[in-house]
């Protein structure tokens, strides 16, 4: 993947937590960021690209959509090209929790999970990819996992079935798009603090639905949760051009 030209990415679900982290580093990282979320979300978005042109002078779009819809999605990548100039980076971090254990939770919940955190990061790589593969100068794709992901937990179990989909489909598009010269990881952290974990959140957790952290901080080895800029850091790395060997 070429460095001597001005780098471009998306990222989803950039209007808070993590998605808002990653887009303020990559930025400082001087690329050009689209930024995508929820209609809803038009006001923090425009927040969030304020910020970005005003401290590091890198060019943003804003985008609104569902990644669910693949009409929407196609629009985000096309938007993207057409306003930047190409698509060097997805990030494809836009996620929901809907709590439930496998004999309470119900279909509607299940099916949200899936299609907006399974489905929408299939759809950001297929469209991304094939932009990408057009441009035929590499590219950077990364997906939101989770710790839920790689061990069940209770509560959780749509959440954590479409996490577990999240690394197949990584996976999957690692081996097939590495000829091309494009990378396809996903982060997988533990609990995060972030507006997605607060228990009157609007934008990820249906209303009053509390999500537990099972004791994380104690948990982990640091013995603490981490931040949203703790994931934006390895997500910075991975973009990278030094990071062409690491994939999958």
């Amino acid at each position: 993947m070429s460095s001597s030209i001005d780098r471009i990415a998306l990222v989803t679900g950039a209007a808070q937590g993590i998605g808002k982290s990653i887009a303020l580093r990559l930025a400082a990282d001087d690329l050009h960021v689209a930024l995508a979320d929820l209609p809803r979300a038009q006001e923090p978005l425009e927040s969030v690209a304020k910020e970005i042109e005003a401290t590091t002078g890198r060019r943003t779009h804003i985008v609104t959509g569902d990644v669910s819809n693949e009409e929407h999605v196609e629009r985000m990548v096309r938007e993207t090209v057409e306003r930047l100039g190409g698509l060097d980076v997805m990030i494809a971090n836009a996620g929901v929790i809907r709590a439930g254990t496998v004999t309470e939770t119900t279909l509607e919940n299940w099916t949200t999970d899936m299609n907006v955190n399974a489905t929408g990061t299939f759809l950001c790589f297929m469209h991304a990819g094939r932009q990408m593969i057009a441009q035929g100068r590499g590219g950077r794709m990364v997906a939101a996992s989770s710790v839920a992901g790689k061990k069940g937990h209770p509560n959780q179990v749509a959440y954590c079935a479409a996490k577990f989909a999240v690394r197949a489909i990584t996976q999957c598009a690692a081996i097939e798009l590495g000829q091309h010269g494009i990378t396809v990881n996903a982060y997988a952290p533990g609990a995060i603090v972030t507006p997605m974990r607060e228990p009157d959140s609007t934008c990820a957790l249906e209303e009053n639905t509390p999500i537990e952290n099972y004791n994380m901080a104690d948990r982990a080895a640091v013995q603490k949760l981490g931040s949203a800029d703790d994931v934006a850091s390895i997500v910075s790395y991975l973009v990278k051009p030094e990071a062409h060997f690491i994939t999958g």
